[in-house]
């Protein structure tokens, strides 16, 4: 066979920009150590020897002078998890927003995927591996993995562009595979939440054969997992807000009986209070044909719950997946392998009705309708604004609907052997990787159709309502009242429209890697890496033209405002070369047992913005046997995707709070607020939008430049041989990075421009009321992103006793610093994000301690382990100047959360005479609920459903067997 071994030493890599191809060189033409001056095989060259995530050099050591976490396929069958998300959600160093297991949380879209953001850096800042092969896409979906594919899984926690290349900037997740199974493999799962919903079923099986020339694996899985309703859990059946210093019931203003805004004249006949914002409602049961039919709005009853109709806490999902893992010697130094897997997932959801506002959907409602009781004009078409908001929800056609259909597919192939009879290997192998998704979507109206059905009608000579003038009729057309939709039924099914998306994203790469030793210096063999590829992405989403966002400004489309989007076509490709040297400096000297660095370097060739060269320097220092003082600084960066390069405008519905809310500060009198406050009466009436959200118009930037940073770490692992079983390791992070990439958020751009002129160009209110139409959002390169902090752990076997043995592990991150430096489009500082110890509405949860704490059992057949999960107390809104705010209406205000703590607990049986094992668990065995957050703090649910479980107390059970 081709397998070599190495001396002892560590991994990790780094050098200055033109070591990469100085090293490739250097690997080709020098001559093996081996062939050079053979030696005695030592004791540790009798090891095999492996590639640890974060190098390409084969060695025997595990620990090495970067962070690894480890979880192995006995920890992944313990937790009783059916998908990778699931899995990986109690690892302490995921942070932030975006790592969602759930992918459809409320109004969350949801398709089922899971993403990973560690260090909270976001997900398109950590690197997603299969047996050290990228998983095609800049954030893609975990979910994809079949999990009883997966043998372990390694996170790096540290920067490693240098190897790796783009994104590896938070650190890696690579997903080991396993191989060289023999005999077949069953299992089932089942488990149901203690609210008897959220039922999950499960069946694996595995199939597997080796043999002298090779090994063949083959498996299959299916998964299906029922929702659960927002309306079902106590903390989420109500849309709760904190306003004015008090918590409230309340929803969204666009109800069922709709939410007029009246001239003065008008709405002075109501006699309404200040709370109304001048506007009112249709009285229950009255059918809207006269003013007596209205009073006015009170937000305290009239408010729509949303959360009670259709929203989900956990989206409904079924998947199902194939693979194949084999290997075939060809010669006695040459073996042919291939990595396979395709999964299918079908996820769908139904939420609230349509949300229609007749301002920001474009729609004029036109006096001269026979079914508009006040005679005045409301939203408005182009230029022509009456003035008059119109809010209502079309319960009438029906709840928002989606079906979402994912194939994933992810092929590895290739030749991989020795060079005679040295220590060099060689890996040539070819990756395809790719992803589509098809969206249908209901619930929504065909904009050109409701235009006409609300614009101006008559009743013609035979008493049939009918849409335009006597003098110009519009065929095909109903007449809709919009003011009691349930009046004109025939009218709102010709306004029905359901539309379809399609996304296709494709990978493509090539890599040639080889490694093995150079020559050997006093303290051992100098050891090379070097490799060289080219990959190519491409994707392409593409929405039909009824949800296409139209120009000049981008907000509409065809449909409601809330359906329309914009293509994303694109490409690039890079070319790539690196070089990662292991030297061992010293050896048995005193206060060296070991001293040894790596050295790597990357240069990667992008065909959109140009070349980056990243590099690394790794140092590992054994002063003792039981003492390894290890460290790293890194370069780091990510390249823009396409999404990022190439996105047409397309409009969001952000969570907002516009800072003009009550302003009295008189024109002329603040320059600032003048710019941030345009048209906003000045006399303390201005409520702000009235369902806590704006329109924001996000687009692409085909001039970006990569981000660029540094990643630093240093630390101790001290395994004592006093007390064998102990294991413990410290380690301190810090990552610097310039040049962020990201569309501006619209609750920075109001506020810089509120309070220090920043940024208003790009912010759009309505002549009228001064209530926002759209703010801007384009992707820059926005500031600079500082995070620091600590990682700890310890892990220990005790004794083994008569009543079993015990493994008590904990693992824990400290976040001490996170703050993001905020820049506008000229690159001057507008502003700073403190994230540490808060949660922050754009980034997410920033708890300064997560911690995971293990311990298990095992005598004879039966083992039982204990997990508990820790989120520390955080803070919501801060006290500094401009900064969020925890009320929607009061400035400053912060609320206080205390620490959350999950245990999960589990119980095993081996039947040892069948090869069979019986496993029952209860996840979230005291069913802790997660702290309330508020409406107006977070898109729905009233929490943070990244962070906190939000299923509840959840009973599992899953039987396996061998043959």
């Amino acid at each position: 066979m081709y397998k070599s071994s190495l001396p002892r030493a560590v991994r990790s890599a780094l050098t200055a920009p033109g070591v990469g191809a100085s090293a490739l060189l250097l690997g080709c033409f020098a001559l093996p150590a081996s062939a050079q001056q053979p030696q005695p095989a030592s004791e540790a060259d009798k090891l095999e020897t492996i590639v640890v995530t974060g190098s390409r050099i084969r060695r025997v050591d595990l620990e090495t002078a970067s962070p690894v976490f480890v979880i192995d396929k006995g920890q992944i069958e313990k937790t009783g998890k059916l998908t990778v998300g699931d899995l990986l959600q109690s690892t302490p160093v995921i942070a932030g927003g975006a790592t969602a297991t759930n992918g459809a949380v409320n109004n969350g879209g949801g398709t089922g995927a899971a993403t990973i953001d560690l260090r909270g850096l976001g997900t398109a800042r950590t690197l997603i591996l299969v047996n050290g092969r990228r998983l095609a896409g800049p954030a893609p979906d975990v979910n994809a993995i079949p999990i009883n594919l997966v043998e372990r899984v390694e996170v790096l926690k540290d920067g490693a562009s240098a190897i790796y290349g783009s994104d590896a900037i938070g650190g890696v997740v690579n997903f080991i595979l396993r191989k060289d199974y023999q005999g077949i493999e069953f299992g089932v799962d089942y488990g149901i939440a203690d609210a008897d919903d959220g039922q999950r079923k499960g069946v694996t099986m595995t199939l597997g054969h080796s043999s002298d020339k090779g090994s063949l694996m083959v498996g299959v899985n299916y998964h299906k997992q029922d929702s659960v309703a927002a309306a079902d859990r106590k903390f989420s059946r109500e849309a709760l807000y904190l306003s004015s210093g008090s918590v409230s019931a309340g929803g969204s203003s666009r109800t069922p009986r709709g939410r007029i805004f009246l001239p003065s004249d008008l709405i002075a006949q109501f006699n309404c209070p200040a709370s109304s914002g001048g506007s009112v409602t249709r009285i229950p049961g009255a059918s809207g044909g006269s003013l007596s039919d209205y009073r006015c709005y009170n937000g305290a009853v009239d408010a729509y719950n949303f959360q009670a109709v259709g929203n989900l806490e956990l989206t409904p999902q079924e998947r199902g997946s194939l693979f194949v893992v084999g290997n075939y010697r060809l010669s006695d130094s040459v073996e042919a392998y291939v990595e396979a897997f395709h999964n299918k997932t079908r996820a769908a959801y139904a939420i609230a009705p349509l949300p229609f506002d007749a301002r920001g959907d474009n729609v004029l409602i036109s006096r001269d309708s026979i079914y508009n009781p006040f005679g005045v004009d409301f939203g408005r078409s182009g230029d022509n604004d009456s003035g008059n908001s119109f809010a209502l929800r079309l319960e009438a056609v029906g709840n928002r609907r989606a079906s979402t259909a994912v194939s994933t597919d992810q092929i590895n192939m290739g030749l991989r052997g020795g060079i005679g009879n040295t220590s060099w290997q060689w890996d040539a192998n070819y990756t395809y990787g790719g992803f589509s998704q098809a969206r249908l979507f209901g619930g929504y109206i065909f904009q050109p159709n409701l235009i006409n059905a609300v614009g101006p009608s008559f009743i013609d000579a035979n008493g049939v309502p009918t849409c335009g003038t006597p003098t110009a009729p519009i065929a095909g057309c109903i007449p809709v009242n919009l003011f009691n939709p349930s009046e004109t039924p025939e009218g709102v099914a010709l306004l029905s429209a359901p539309y379809r998306t399609n996304l296709n994203y494709v990978q493509r790469e090539a890599e040639v890697n080889a490694n093995g030793e150079l020559f050997e210096l006093p303290a051992g063999v100098v050891s090379l890496a070097v490799g060289t590829s080219y990959r190519k992405e491409y994707q392409n989403f593409s929405p039909d033209f009824l949800a296409t966002a139209l120009p000049p400004d981008y907000t509409n489309c065809l449909l409601a405002q809330d359906a329309c989007t914009s293509a994303v076509v694109g490409s690039y490709n890079v070319k790539e070369v690196y070089g990662e040297a292991f030297i061992p400096i010293l050896r048995d000297v005193a206060f060296a047992k070991t001293l040894n660095v790596t050295l790597g370097s990357r240069y990667s060739k992008y065909s959109t913005f140009g070349n980056s060269t990243n590099s690394k320097f790794g140092l590992e220092w054994r002063p003792l046997d039981d003492v390894l003082v290890r460290g790293t600084i890194a370069e780091v960066f990510r390249a823009p995707t396409i999404s990022n390069l190439y996105a047409a405008p397309a409009s969001n519905a952000p969570t907002f709070r516009d800072p003009c809310i009550g302003v009295t500060s008189p024109v002329g009198a603040n320059a600032n607020i003048d710019r941030a406050c345009e048209n906003v009466p000045r006399d303390g009436s201005f409520q702000g939008p009235p369902n806590g959200q704006t329109t924001g118009l996000v687009s692409g930037n085909p001039n970006l430049r990569p981000e660029q940073g540094k990643a630093f770490t240093w630390g101790l692992v001290y395994d004592p041989s006093w007390l064998e079983g102990l294991s413990t390791s410290v380690d301190f992070w810090r990552f610097a990075l310039n040049d962020n990439i990201s569309a501006l958020d619209v609750n920075t751009v109001a506020l810089q421009c509120y309070t220090a002129g920043n940024l208003c160009d790009y912010i759009h209110r309505f002549d009228a009321d001064g209530q926002v139409f759209y703010i801007d959002q384009p992707t820059l390169n926005l500031g600079r992103l500082d995070a620091k902090g600590m990682d700890f752990s310890i892990k220990y076997r005790l004794p083994e006793t008569s009543f079993g043995t015990f493994r008590v592990g904990l693992d824990a991150t400290y976040t001490a610093q996170f703050n993001q430096l905020i820049r506008d489009n000229t690159g001057r500082a507008t502003g700073t994000i403190y994230a540490a110890g808060q949660f922050n509405r754009q980034l997410g949860n920033y708890a300064r301690w997560r911690g995971l704490g293990t311990l298990n059992w095992e005598l004879g057949d039966f083992d039982a382990s204990w997990t508990t999960r820790y989120v520390h107390g955080f803070d919501l809104g801060t006290l500094r100047p401009g900064g969020e705010s925890a009320d929607g209406t009061l400035p400053n205000v912060v609320v206080n959360y205390g620490a959350t703590t999950y245990h999960n607990l589990q119980f095993g049986y081996r039947i040892e005479p069948i090869n069979a094992r019986v496993e029952i668990g209860v996840d979230n065995a005291f069913d802790k609920q997660p702290p309330i957050l508020f409406q107006n703090n977070v898109t729905n649910g009233n929490t943070d459903p990244v962070t906190f479980d939000t299923v509840g107390r959840y009973y599992w059970a899953r039987f396996s067997i061998k043959f």
